[in-house]
């Protein structure tokens, strides 16, 4: 064989690897987008990843995400959105109502993959949960249980005749519904309510020493993703003015709140990972009926009931999903 044409018989030789390499399909991408900062978030990611590895895909090796973290800023999810669909990516997977509206008015073609609340048709966006219709579907939570938490403060603080209640006004539509069931449930119980409104770090600082200044004998803290995301915050300022508290999710006691009764998010996020991967392998969103998390947690945190003297009742205990000693 002359030399030229062994040379050029290896360069073609060295070639194939490349050439292999270029017809191996792109690694899919996903736009992650959520109102809020990544460390409280962190937890949850796990269970988002492990519904993810059940529908055979893992991040990093043939799954890549993009993460769009809004830091409890709602005017940056039009923003951070458009981010994503100027990037291309080939799925959206928005935490909660307010990005998956920003996710739906910034794209009617990308797939878009939400946990909603509980009324996904009532928020917008949906036609109906049997058949979403459009580009989006997701999981719904159940979670418009905000006066059963009233309810359940009550029973453990029997004395409390006033009760606040904090909501984020930078979520309005959930907000409004959040006070409209929790002075009706008052009502029944001839309890008095105060709304608190806190949208910023400040503000819930503010809210605390209204709080105090009214003489309010426990709180209710709205299910909002903000308000979620400033857990630590709002659980060592209830612990501070010795205010009996109940929130919307388990990880709230877990990090040394009071009470928490709600949807499991661990649950909801693990369906919405093999959501996500059905999309991903090809199921067109308004052809996947909206799942509906219904797994309930009560969690009470028995360290923080003896530091604040109040004594749990038997009862409550025995109904407890979890108690935190």
């Amino acid at each position: 064989m002359r030399r030229r044409e062994f040379i050029a018989l290896l360069g073609g030789a060295a070639a194939w690897p490349f050439v292999a390499r270029a017809q191996q399909p792109a690694m899919p991408v996903i736009g992650l987008l959520t109102a809020t900062s990544p460390a409280p978030f962190a937890p949850l990611m796990n269970a988002f990843r492990q519904g993810l590895s059940e529908a055979g895909y893992v991040e990093g090796q043939n799954l890549a995400i993009e993460y769009r973290w809004a830091e409890g800023h709602y005017d940056r999810l039009p923003a951070l959105a458009a981010d994503l669909v100027r990037r291309k990516v080939d799925l959206i997977v928005a935490m909660n109502p307010p990005p998956a509206l920003a996710a739906k008015n910034a794209t009617s073609t990308i797939p878009i993959v939400f946990r909603g609340g509980d009324d996904p048709v009532g928020d917008g966006l949906v036609a109906s949960l049997a058949r979403p219709g459009g580009n989006l579907t997701g999981v719904s939570l159940a979670d418009d249980v905000t006066a059963k938490r009233l309810e359940l403060l009550s029973e453990l603080v029997p004395r409390a005749g006033m009760i606040a209640l904090l909501v984020n006004p930078n979520n309005p539509i959930y907000a409004e519904r959040v006070i409209r069931d929790v002075q009706e449930a008052a009502r029944t119980k001839g309890l008095q309510v105060h709304v608190l409104k806190a949208g910023s770090e400040s503000e819930i600082d503010n809210a605390f020493a209204s709080l105090v200044q009214l003489h309010v004998d426990a709180l209710v803290v709205a299910g909002d993703p903000f308000l979620s995301s400033r857990r630590e915050q709002l659980v060592a300022l209830a612990s501070r003015h010795a205010v009996p508290s109940s929130y919307a999710w388990r990880e709230f006691a877990a990090s040394g709140g009071l009470i928490s009764y709600g949807p499991s998010l661990t649950s909801a996020l693990r369906l919405l990972g093999a959501y996500a991967g059905k999309v991903l392998k090809g199921a067109k969103p308004a052809d996947l009926p909206v799942q509906q998390s219904r797994t309930f947690e009560l969690v009470i945190n028995l360290k923080a009931a003896k530091a604040l003297g109040i004594t749990v009742p038997h009862s409550m205990l025995l109904r407890a999903d979890e108690v935190i000693e």
